[in-house]
């Protein structure tokens, strides 16, 4: 979970590493460094902490040089310092290696190698195969593209990695399995980044390499080859990104930009697929597998943190208007019991970065079993989108901020849409009921732009429990996934134990814990089990419990005994329901900035998760 940057061209590298490296940071900070090629020689400043500690630390030191590689991280083998710090550099100095991922058979390789006379300075997987390529190339008498090719066959586990030689110095050696990595292509230029942000303003032209696949980049030409040795020809697209959205734009945060920007990440993943003057939805991306939809036994849905929350969401979407049998597994466990997988069974596979190592390990499961793979994912041409059946991008757009808050909504309305889809498709649906359900659809983001005209309530509440160590969260039905995603956004950015239940739970044990200090948050914008939501609020008050609860426009009967209530437009099915997730995040955000908390780059957790 680390973020890469490199270049070689013409150009001076130094400002595309470091800019590259800022863009970056959301996958990793813990610490970063870089390294250029300054007439040939090497220069290698890497520094434990955030990419403003690296600036200060290179200062006026020199950094003069056209080709260069820069890494920003996300700590797994060995703690955060300066010596763990990338790039690594090799025991004789021949080569200096970035890297993301682990080297899973590292400490055999690292003793094969002491064995012969290499020592090491860091606790790093990355180190050993930074003098894993080194031995080839010396011993072996071969080329620097050779030495790397031989040592990644020898290596078991997920890599993106740049390498540089100090003896063939036109070159930039780049490498990945299981892990990102994209090619930027310029005029005689180029770079490589975890993804396509680092170089967005240079050039929207990319190359994305496929697992196992190696790539030796000079100042006028990419060539392309598996570590197996076959020549691949490069397929370059042109990536359709806007430099705007990964830019504040006058927000104190990415993440409240993020939230904020939920009525046209919605509008932009309906947009070309709900025609509502027609009455229809269109996913063409489901077209070429929709028999093996309409016709499956039931649906597994996988993914992980976030977008286990939307699956589950989901899950009573498609069960209530598709009457397909659903389950929902954490991406994370699901390879590792031997889960039964049938052939006429459909994996929906959700991941906002599409590199998720947990969910592309789930994908390759499904598939070995023989299962139709689909895919959710927002990167266009990421490794889920590759490696899926089929599939529906949603359109958020780039999301920097690490708790996700855009991509979840998202996601949900993409669930929405495929739970509709598929329902009419099977006529399981009446048609007055649709009509509504698309209604509500296309209603979704003016909700929300509603609810963001004024956030005076939530931040008053924020402000009053900013100090609770603990907070509960509830919901019934497919407010349960709600409760669960508001819970953990607290925990992710502000570091307060928060904890989501299934509301009729609470009678089974975690009521033991209210109390006149336990602020509990009660989304009881429900219809359907309403007075079961109002019974659940009554056991809270009579135990003196704080109750802040989530209520539609209107509400009386719960609003009367809540201690603080946030008011939703009111809404008439259960996709309209995703908007009570809207006031949970920016209570999230509110607390987290009232405690001083690092909202956009919250301690231990990166953006993109791609190590198991």
């Amino acid at each position: 979970m680390c973020g890469i940057v490199g270049y070689i061209g013409d150009r001076d590298v130094y400002p595309i590493l470091i800019g590259g490296l800022k863009r970056l940071e959301y996958r990793g900070y813990d610490s970063s460094g870089i390294a250029i090629l300054n007439n040939g020689k090497p220069v290698v400043y890497k520094v434990k902490g955030k990419i403003s500690d690296l600036e200060n630390f290179i200062g006026t030191k020199s950094k003069e040089g056209t080709i260069g590689i820069g890494h920003t991280r996300w700590a797994t083998h060995g703690e955060p310092n300066d010596v763990n710090a990338h790039p690594h550099t090799s025991m004789n100095g021949k080569f200096i290696i970035v890297h993301n991922g682990i080297i899973e058979n590292y400490a055999t390789l690292k003793q094969r190698l002491i064995k012969r006379g290499y020592t090491f300075k860091s606790e790093t997987d990355t180190e050993v195969l930074a003098n894993l390529i080194e031995y080839i190339y010396l011993f072996g008498k071969t080329s620097a593209t050779e030495a790397v090719r031989f040592a990644l066959n020898k290596v078991q586990g997920a890599y993106g990695i740049g390498v540089i030689c100090t003896d063939e110095t036109d070159k930039l050696i780049v490498a990945r399995k299981s892990s990102p990595l994209v090619v930027g292509v310029g005029d005689k230029e180029f770079f490589i980044g975890s993804d396509a942000t680092p170089f967005i303003e240079y050039t929207n032209n990319v190359i994305y390499l496929d697992n196992d696949n190696m790539a030796v980049l000079t100042k006028g030409e990419v060539s392309i080859k598996t570590i197996k040795n076959d020549a691949i020809e490069p397929n370059i697209q042109t990536v359709d990104f806007d430099f705007d959205e990964i830019e504040k734009g006058g927000f104190d945060h990415f993440m409240l930009k993020e939230i904020f920007e939920q009525p046209k990440s919605i509008s932009d993943t309906i947009r070309g697929r709900v025609d509502y003057s027609r009455n229809s939805i269109v996913l063409g991306g489901l077209m070429p597998v929709m028999s093996k939809i309409m016709n499956a036994r039931r649906i597994i849905i996988v993914g992980c943190g976030t977008s286990w929350h939307a699956g589950l969401f989901g899950e009573y979407l498609f069960e209530e208007y598709s009457r397909i049998p659903v389950e929902v597994e954490y991406a994370s466990e699901f390879r590792y019991r031997d889960p039964v997988i049938n052939s006429d069974d459909v994996v929906i596979a959700i991941s906002q970065s599409g590199e998720t190592a947990d969910t592309l390990a789930a994908i390759k499961l499904a598939k070995e079993k023989g299962a139709t793979v689909l895919g959710i994912c927002n990167v266009v041409g990421s490794s889920i989108s590759r490696e899926t059946d089929a599939g529906v991008y949603t359109h958020a757009g780039p999301e920097i901020g690490v708790a996700s808050t855009k991509a979840f909504t998202a996601q949900v309305m993409v669930l929405a849409m495929m739970a509709l889809f598929v329902g009419k498709a099977k006529y399981n649906i009446k048609p007055e009921k649709y009509s509504e359900l698309i209604d509500e659809l296309i209603h979704v983001p003016q909700q929300i732009e509603t609810m963001l005209k004024d956030t005076s309530v939530i931040e008053k509440v924020a402000d009053i429990y900013k100090d609770s160590p603990n907070f509960i969260y509830l919901g019934r039905g497919c407010y349960y996934p709600i409760a669960l995603e508001g819970a953990l956004k607290l925990k992710e950015i502000s570091y307060i134990h928060a904890i989501g239940y299934p509301a009729a739970e609470m009678k089974h044990g975690p009521i033991a814990l209210i109390d006149e200090k336990m602020p509990v948050v009660v989304i009881g914008a429900n219809k359907r089990g309403y007075d079961k939501i109002v019974n659940n609020v009554q056991e809270v008050k009579a135990r003196h419990g704080i109750v802040i609860s989530i209520v539609r426009e209107g509400d009386t009967e719960i609003a009367k005994m809540s201690d603080y209530v946030i008011e939703v437009p009111n809404f008439t099915t259960a996709i309209g329901a995703l908007i009570t997730v809207i006031p949970l995040q920016l209570l999230s955000y509110y607390i987290a900035v009232k405690r001083g908390c690092n909202v956009d780059q919250p301690r231990n957790l990166a953006k993109s998760v791609t190590v198991e």
